[in-house]
């Protein structure tokens, strides 16, 4: 679990370390990570007394001091801490894969993946459903998706974890939606290609800045980075929801594709 403050510092390479109290180790060197701004790998990972803990590890790890870091452990201290080595390792190879459109040999591939997932499941077949109830309903909550088919939320969003492996989802900071990838797929799971869809809105899409964030930028009419370059930072503080971590990565995603800055105050 790592905070979006902490992801950012890790983004950017002013955080390189995490400090975890671990029975045993849940990482390992060379571990990658996806998370909500791309990949993340652990480069090292040791265990450290307490007491050898400095200021320095306490700047690396994001942390206000070293007594704060300390304060952060102070939990499960019968448990052993482990200092962990992280950098950030690029963007999330599922992005490229969902924008991905298959021809017909891999369609027939992907068709024949989901079917061993069915025969694999002990309640029977499963991938179809969540993929008509997204393509139906993007945007809409897990709880809410999985209320309606009568699942418990926790299973079914490991059901749409699973397609997501394959590129055809994607999560939205609310809800999630059928990737090019995925809408191929189910048209051609149906063998009636739907025709009413909406049209997926043109421009680069907002990186993930957390629920609160992606409703008030919705709901000025923003959903496009194209829409934030060359905003005011003050503009975007003021909309209800969106603080200073949302106006970072929406910073750092608009470096990333190359696109005008946000216009700092002052």
């Amino acid at each position: 679990m790592i905070r979006p403050a902490e992801l950012d510092g890790i983004r950017s390479g002013a955080i390189d370390l995490a400090f975890r109290r671990w029975e045993t180790p849940r990482v390992r060197v060379g571990t990658r990570m996806r998370t909500a701004i791309g990949l993340i790998e652990v480069t090292s990972l040791e265990r450290v007394e307490d007491s050898a803990l400095t200021a320095e590890d306490a700047r690396r790890a994001g942390a206000a001091s070293l007594a704060a870091l300390l304060r952060g452990l102070e939990q499960r201290s019968e448990r052993p801490v482990y200092r962990v080595g992280l950098r950030y390792a690029g963007p999330d190879p599922r992005i490229a894969l969902r924008e991905s459109v298959p021809d017909a040999d891999e369609l027939a591939g992907l068709a024949g993946r989901l079917a061993r997932l069915d025969r694999a499941a002990a309640d029977g077949p499963w991938t179809r459903q969540p993929l008509e109830l997204i393509d139906e309903h993007p945007g809409r909550r897990a709880p809410d998706l999985a209320s309606e088919v009568g699942r418990p939320t926790a299973e079914f969003k490991r059901d749409v974890r699973k397609l997501k492996e394959l590129g055809l989802t994607e999560s939205l900071d609310i809800g999630y939606r059928l990737s090019p990838r995925g809408e191929a797929v189910l048209d051609h799971l149906t063998g009636e290609p739907r025709t009413d869809r909406p049209e997926r809105p043109a421009g680069t899409p907002l990186p993930h800045v957390g629920a609160a964030a992606s409703r008030a930028l919705a709901a000025a009419g923003v959903t496009t980075l194209e829409q934030v370059a060359g905003m005011r930072e003050a503009d975007l503080l003021a909309l209800r929801g969106v603080g200073p971590v949302a106006v970072s990565r929406l910073s750092r995603a608009l470096e990333d594709v190359r696109l005008a800055p946000i216009v700092q105050d002052g």
